[in-house]
């Protein structure tokens, strides 16, 4: 039995890197800043919930709503966002950032132009993230099947 399991292992292992070799796009890896695993680093903004949140109007907050969307939004056309979303329910823990920049210096840089973290209304912690790097491909594939873009 021994015989038969180590050769179709080695067989399996060999043909699923060969098969993946044949999808490699060299120029597309390049072009994404992929590593040799298709990887990269990225940042990511964990959102709570700010300590000031009381201290504005229901109609306040709204506005730095408008302004934290816009402000994604602007992120995401520059490239320096590749992902962003809340989470559900009424927690400490709010959202999620994912920027495509070198450190977490310039991703603070950019978490810092959002008006509802300049409130008090959300505060940030940043952690590097090793990820897929067609991340950056996700925008696009979402403008594919979203009907209305924030």
């Amino acid at each position: 039995m021994k015989k038969i399991i180590l050769p179709l292992l080695l067989f399996i292992c060999i043909s699923t890197a060969t098969f993946a070799q044949d999808k490699y796009d060299p120029q597309l890896a390049e072009e994404l800043g992929a590593d040799e695993y298709g990887m990269k680093k990225y940042i990511v903004a964990f959102l709570y919930r700010g300590n000031k949140v009381a201290e504005y109007s229901e109609e306040e907050r709204a506005k730095f709503q408008e302004g934290h969307m816009a402000n994604i939004g602007r992120l995401a056309q520059e490239g320096k966002m590749v992902l962003a979303g809340p989470f559900f329910g009424n927690e400490e823990l709010r959202g999620l950032f994912f920027f495509d920049v070198e450190s977490i210096e310039e991703a603070e840089a950019l978490t810092n132009t959002d008006p509802a973290i300049q409130a008090g209304i959300l505060k940030m912690d940043l952690k590097e993230w090793y990820g897929s790097a067609t991340l950056g491909m996700l925008m696009e594939m979402h403008e594919k099947v979203a009907k209305v873009i924030m």
